[in-house]
């Protein structure tokens, strides 16, 4: 009997065997599930699972229908109906009725939640476009599928906002039932479902039996049976074991290990090739340095100008991404509008020119001109690299590492006179980028730190702002663009690339410029 017994338990199955789970690593862990609260890439991730918005970005940044099936917008651009399908359930939970599906109500719910003040939410800032009175915004349920919005002045980004997580579609029943907790019991509409948490260690999601969309031959989507989240803190061993095989996917690389994964121009090195590819594309993301554009510069006008366009064809972007970050980035020589967005061209900035730079000093008299670069340590590799080139070119340059939260204070307040800075999109439209440099957005109050005014600039955004044709908008924002570059408040350092590095087993995963984990057609071999 004893050996009967030994013998059952070695034939105990797994009940995994046989199903696809995706499995990846989340080190700086997870908080909530609550789509209002998903302020980074790792709730995003999570809950791009969970949920679905009105509409989404396709792989070339074009809008697409999601829940609602399609919209209109009101000549005047402050108007926009949405039509939704009748046929997207929530997920089966014991909060709400079984297979309900989602309604207009829904949306405004859900909406209303985003702007609700004791709530708190990061994303309320996506409906400040919003007409409201008093606390009560224009949304409306005119009927079960026809939901609709009223904007205070037009705002032609407006609908790829809505594609954000903040404004992911969620029952009222599951938010009342679970109250506080809906952060670990979530219910929404998305390619799979909540199945476990145990926070710090794994959490995991099921595949929606019910999931809305199909593929191009009508199979239902997704094809994975479940997604498996870890929550190693430390990235080397996590590293470690995606090397080995335990995870199936890793975002980014860390400087303790891109050398032993990349060459210096960005290619995976021939020992890990036949165990993972190498994916990459461009990322909504400039690195850059700013000027703080100082009315009392005792420098005047043009020389202050010229010092700027010189600092920019100081740098030689391309050697600083080989040998700084092993070719990962593209060298920044357009202007703020990154690569991977319509309205970015490469001609519009700096290339590397010494002699061009060199008489640009000798011109303007501006040898031993001291500027003060202020970094942080996370960049302070890059600090170094534009200080050797500045100094290349006759000025002087004095570089000062302070913590992140300094930082922010101090350039809020106009206090850094050249500083390191970074833009990644919120949403997928180059105002994103060009609104940084409005007079109306100067800091503190808005996010133009340079204090970067130009009339003819300003104008040229109010006139985006009222088109909504799509190309014309687009010529637009490369004027603003290529004017802002003339005037060069900011060296374009480079725009960010998305590096997804994928187990051999794992196909249909792609990469995107918004770095969004898109799970719906990814197979496990």
């Amino acid at each position: 009997m004893l050996l009967l017994g030994l013998f059952s338990c070695g034939k105990r199955e797994n009940p995994n065997e046989g199903l696809s789970i995706f499995k990846y690593n989340e080190s700086s862990g997870i908080m909530t599930l609550d789509p209002i609260y998903a302020k980074d890439l790792p709730h995003i991730w999570a809950c791009n699972q969970l949920f679905s918005s009105l509409v989404a970005f396709d792989e070339e940044m074009n809008v697409t229908p999601r829940v609602a099936r399609s919209w209109d917008i009101s000549e005047d651009g402050k108007t926009y109906t949405f039509h939704l399908r009748n046929d997207i359930r929530f997920h089966e939970d014991e909060s709400i009725p079984q297979s309900r599906c989602v309604n207009a109500e829904d949306v405004c719910f859900s909406f209303n939640r985003v702007v609700d003040k004791t709530l708190n939410s990061p994303g309320s800032w996506i409906f400040a476009m919003v007409a409201h009175d008093d606390g009560h915004y224009a949304f409306e349920a005119v009927d079960d599928t026809t939901f609709k919005v009223q904007l205070a002045n037009p705002f032609p980004p407006f609908l790829g906002i809505l594609s954000m997580t903040y404004a992911s579609i969620v029952p009222k029943e599951a938010v009342d039932y679970y109250g506080n907790d809906f952060r670990r019991h979530p219910v929404g509409t998305g390619p799979f479902r909540f199945q476990y948490w145990n926070e710090g260690v794994k959490l995991v999601f099921r595949r929606n039996p019910d999931y809305f969309e199909t593929d191009e031959r009508g199979e239902r989507l997704p094809y994975l049976d479940a997604v498996s989240i870890s929550f190693l803190i430390d990235r080397q061993v996590a590293f470690l074991e995606f090397i080995k095989g335990k995870f199936d996917f890793m975002s980014g690389i860390d400087a303790r290990y891109k050398d032993e994964l990349l060459t210096y121009d960005g290619d995976l090195r021939q020992k890990y090739q036949d165990k993972i590819d190498l994916i990459r594309g461009p990322f909504l993301n400039t690195e850059y340095i700013s000027f703080f554009m100082d009315p009392n510069d005792n420098l005047g006008v043009d020389r202050s100008r010229a010092l700027r366009q010189a600092v920019n064809y100081s740098i030689d972007r391309d050697k600083m991404l080989r040998y700084l970050r092993n070719g990962i980035g593209i060298a920044g020589t357009g202007g703020m509008i990154p690569a991977g967005l319509p309205g970015h061209r490469d001609s519009i900035g700096y290339d590397y020119d010494l002699k061009k730079a060199q008489h640009l000093v000798k011109d303007y008299q501006l040898e031993g001109h001291e500027l003060n670069l202020s970094t942080t340590a996370e960049y302070a590799d890059i600090g170094k690299f534009v200080q050797s080139q500045v100094e290349q070119i006759g000025l002087q340059c004095k570089m000062e590492v302070m913590p992140p939260a300094t930082m922010r204070s101090m350039k809020a307040n106009g206090s850094l006179s050249f500083f390191r800075a970074s833009w990644v999109a919120d949403y997928p439209d180059a105002e994103n980028y060009l609104s940084l440099f409005t007079t109306s957005n100067f800091a503190p109050v808005g996010p133009n730190y340079s204090h970067y005014s130009n009339k003819r600039y300003d104008r040229l955004y109010d006139k985006a702002m009222a088109c909504e044709d799509v190309e014309e908008r687009t010529r637009y924002y490369s004027q603003m663009d290529s004017l802002m570059m003339l005037d060069a408040p900011v060296v374009v350092l480079f725009y960010d690339e998305v590096l997804c590095f994928v187990n051999k087993d794992v196909s249909g995963l792609k990469s995107n410029p918004t770095n969004l984990l898109d799970l719906r057609k990814v197979k496990m071999q």
